[in-house]
């Protein structure tokens, strides 16, 4: 590519870091066969393949789906929780490890 002349795609795309991944030689053939059958290049397979699984891991994290009999439990359970035990006070006035 010619100084001063950049692509739409180079153009679309904003590099801020780099990942580094050590892999071996038949999981780099396998990536990019798929990258390929894709026309993608081994970079942006990987990329977006990590990026939709990180997606997944941290939905699954925070989002479920419950029937409408769970619903109203898991709703009544939130609205009337248990009284704080003696442990559970004495967890909470501790201090957290990662600010020690």
């Amino acid at each position: 590519m010619e100084r001063g002349k950049r692509t739409a795609r180079a153009d679309s795309v904003r590099r801020e870091t780099t990942i580094h991944v050590r892999a071996p030689a038949r999981t780099r053939d396998l990536i990019d066969k798929a990258a390929s059958a894709l026309g993608k290049t081994r970079s942006e397979f990987i990329l977006e393949s990590a990026r939709s699984r990180a997606v997944d891991v941290l939905l699954d994290e925070r989002l479920f789906a419950l029937d409408e009999t769970r619903h109203a439990a898991f709703l009544e359970a939130l609205d009337s929780p248990p009284s704080a035990s003696a442990r559970l006070k004495a967890l909470m006035g501790r201090r957290p490890a990662w600010e020690s």
